[in-house]
């Protein structure tokens, strides 16, 4: 994992980034680092007191959907009063997106950052559970980090909720909220239906919040510094600085912090006019550079274009790749990633992958592509979660982006002269249909 700051100057002023990382991107921060630079925790001592800071800065999550942070907490805090029931907070660092690294990089580098948000987190809501659910990952002993730095602060007494260390299974839907109140639960990592929503009734039937690392991280900030301090990066619409993953031609990605509102131009400097980049990861949008560069890192900004920031992740494949049999390839993956529970997942999912497959190694037939496109609108808004959306939007804009290289399919021909994948998918994910549960 690396991390970078794009040369923002690294001043300690509200304005100055990285805010989340360490200074020098590199080396993981302890409890002694920690608190040196950021100071102890700033408990409230009274329920919901932080809430209203949380609305002030206008903080959304970082997680993908970009959701309000104050209503859900709000939500939390209200069905725990009704209920007269403690509630659950749960920190998500199950970054189950493949081309995404900048919540593994936070937890890596800055794990007491993220474990402080949690801890005020539950203060806000009157949690008396709380746990940090991510994926192990056994290269990095990510794990041993992170029970290390829970250690640190039992051993000083910082935490008033304990904290339990929770494994996320490695596949792609095990970070949705529901499908991780039901793998803590002892059941499947698969999304279930709604309502009740998890804030009324979620883990052990208590109300629960759940948000993701890197969110909890910028509450930890803005607690301590303020809602103004937040905002005085970022637009007025969307404020604050948020992490995110930029994968060029190498391959190797690189976990930056920037201003929402950003030009995408200044993060893809060296990108080509006739590439396209891939914005928001697997349930993202493929855009055309020459249209990528005229936006800005915000979704007022890119909504025009039929793309959302997501998690944050910016991707341009190399010149010798073929993005057409790249898109494929994971569309392929998502397909059988799925919970295989609802019929656009069971059916639909597999259907576009197989067509675009079709298309792809240039043996579509006259009806392929139509055949693709109604897919995609039938699967959209009937799913048990938003994978079937997320996949549709996702092939959607290829068909889009890359209309010049599925004529040249049609021809046999290919741009592309390196067979070596390039967007990564896991090893071990499923292969076939047999294995979506």
């Amino acid at each position: 994992m690396t991390a970078a700051t794009q040369g923002l100057p690294a001043e300690d002023t509200a304005t100055s980034l990285p805010r989340l990382l360490p200074r020098d991107g590199q080396r993981p921060e302890n409890w002694h680092a920690h608190t040196a630079r950021h100071g102890r925790l700033p408990y409230r001592d009274r329920r919901g007191d932080l809430i209203g800071d949380l609305t002030v800065a206008g903080l959304t999550g970082r997680g993908g959907a970009a959701f309000p942070v104050h209503r859900k907490l709000s939500a939390v805090l209200d069905a725990a009063a009704k209920r007269r029931r403690a509630p659950i907070v749960i920190a998500n660092g199950a970054e189950s997106e493949p081309a995404s690294e900048k919540d593994a990089t936070l937890l890596w580098l800055a794990p007491h950052l993220v474990l402080d948000g949690l801890q005020l987190a539950a203060e806000a809501v009157g949690a008396d559970q709380a746990i940090l659910y991510t994926h192990v990952d056994r290269r990095n002993d990510v794990g041993r980090r992170l029970r290390q730095a829970i250690a640190e602060r039992v051993a000083v007494g910082a935490d008033r909720v304990a904290v339990q260390l929770a494994e996320a299974p490695p596949r792609f839907l095990s970070g949705q909220e529901t499908a991780l109140v039901s793998h803590l639960a002892g059941g499947p990592a698969i999304p279930t239906f709604m309502p009740p929503r998890i804030t009324e009734r979620g883990l052990l039937g208590a109300p629960t919040l759940v948000q993701n690392a890197e969110t909890l991280a910028h509450v930890a900030l803005i607690a301590r510094h303020g809602p103004r301090w937040f905002r005085q990066v970022g637009t007025a619409a969307e404020p604050g600085s948020m992490l995110c993953t930029i994968r060029r031609a190498d391959g190797a990605p690189r976990v930056v912090e920037v201003p929402l509102g950003m030009p995408l131009k200044a993060l893809l400097s060296d990108v080509r006019a006739d590439q396209a980049v891939l914005i928001g990861g697997y349930h993202g949008s493929w855009l055309p550079a020459t249209e990528a560069v005229r936006l800005t890192l915000d979704n007022q900004s890119l909504a025009a274009a039929g793309a959302r920031v997501g998690a944050g992740i910016l991707l341009t494949p190399p010149p010798d790749r073929c993005a057409l049999i790249e898109t494929a390839a994971v569309v392929r993956y998502l397909a059988l990633e799925s919970a295989g529970q609802c019929g656009p997942c069971l059916n639909g999912l597999p259907r576009m992958a197989a067509a675009l497959t079709e298309i792809a190694v240039g043996r579509q037939r006259g009806q392929t592509q139509a055949d693709v496109e109604r897919w995609a609108g039938l699967v959209t808004g009937r799913g048990a979660c938003h994978h079937p959306d997320g996949t549709a939007r996702f092939v959607r804009s290829a068909l889009i982006a890359f209309a010049a290289e599925v004529s040249r399919h049609q021809r046999g021909q290919c741009t592309g002269t390196s067979k070596r994948p390039f967007l990564p998918i896991p090893h071990g994910s499923a292969r076939t249909e047999e294995d979506w549960m």
